[in-house]
């Protein structure tokens, strides 16, 4: 605009012209080709503002957050915006912005789970060098089970998506069975192998597993390394059996309560995302078709995850957050 003003005045115009022009007040293009013809393009930018003066001191931020880290309010488990503003003399949302300037979210809570295996050092050196240096002639398949998945569905109609209003649906749903979905994902390409089960015994894990050896390349050199948890069903009489009579399958364990070691969860989560958690289904066959359909688009164009920490940042990691929740259990004693 304050460009336009000068080029317009440049032409010769006569104020009241050129504010006709653009549609503004003459004394506005008065102002501006004084400044022009002051200080040249220079004097057409803003000129630095100080801003409106700190209403909260440091110490007052201070206070905010070791009250939000170290206290609790009365009959109550966490501070809100609104207590917290209560007790500071503050209002809500200058508590809402301390709170985000330190990303403090009293309002949450992540659970937690510290591994206990005695082998969780090599378990994770090994799974880990798996990930970032696969050996060679070799395929790294993560396999695992998401169990006892419910075909709900919605005892009323979706009233669904329009401008300005989000989807809405019925908290009550009915039950109309369940089924569980066996799958391995190749770390190296993305793909997924996968097949739902009425149960998730070790008769149906042996069955998958000759799902996928039916899949894979026949070559006998070709070495199967396979990522599983710790579930009794990966390591039954009829699964070593099956591995005795397979020599190229090598299987590696993660450590107790470390799932999240195996890459498949991470597209089990994808699949509960976009289609368990929203899906209505009204039998079984339903479900199942649901699944096999997010596999299907999914493996045509098929995308790897990238592992991108080392074990020792993993372990370091591990150690920090022992630390700390050692040090939590003395404070507390």
């Amino acid at each position: 605009f304050r460009a336009r003003v000068v080029l317009a005045c440049a032409q010769g115009k006569a104020d009241v012209e050129v504010a006709r022009q653009l549609r503004c007040h003459p004394q506005t293009v008065g102002s501006w080709r004084k400044r022009y013809l002051a200080g040249g393009i220079e004097a057409l930018l803003d000129e630095p503002r100080p801003g409106a003066p700190r209403k909260i001191s440091d110490e007052k931020v201070e206070q905010v957050v070791v009250a939000t880290l170290e206290s609790t309010p009365p009959a109550a488990t966490q501070w809100s915006t609104r207590l917290m503003a209560r007790k500071m003399g503050l209002n809500a949302t200058a508590v809402s912005r301390i709170w985000r300037a330190f990303g403090l979210r009293p309002h949450q809570r992540d659970t937690f789970v510290l591994s206990k295996d005695p082998q969780l050092i090599e378990k994770v050196r090994d799974i880990v060098g798996l990930y970032l240096s696969p050996p060679a002639n070799a395929m790294v398949l993560c396999v695992d089970e998401k169990s006892q998945i419910q075909a709900l569905n919605r005892t009323q109609p979706l009233l669904p998506l329009r401008p300005g209003r989000a989807e809405r649906a019925t908290p009550d749903y009915e039950r109309n069975g369940t089924t569980s979905l066996f799958a391995a994902l190749d770390i190296a390409t993305g793909h997924v192998i996968g097949r739902c089960f009425a149960q998730h015994t070790s008769s149906d894990f042996r069955d998958f597993l000759d799902l996928v050896d039916r899949q894979l390349p026949a070559d006998p050199d070709l070495q199967i390394h396979l990522v599983l948890d710790n579930y009794s069903t990966h390591k039954t009489a009829l699964i070593r059996d099956w591995l005795v009579k397979r020599p190229r399958y090598h299987l590696h364990f993660t450590p107790t309560h470390a799932s999240w070691l195996n890459q498949v969860e991470r597209w089990f989560a994808l699949l509960t995302q976009r289609q368990i958690k929203r899906g209505s289904h009204t039998s079984v066959k339903q479900l199942i078709a649901s699944i096999e359909s997010f596999m299907t688009e999914h493996n045509r164009d098929p995308k790897p995850f990238r592992w991108v920490k080392s074990a020792d940042e993993i372990l370091a990691s591990i150690t920090r957050f022992a630390s700390s929740v050692l040090q939590a259990h003395s404070t507390k004693n």
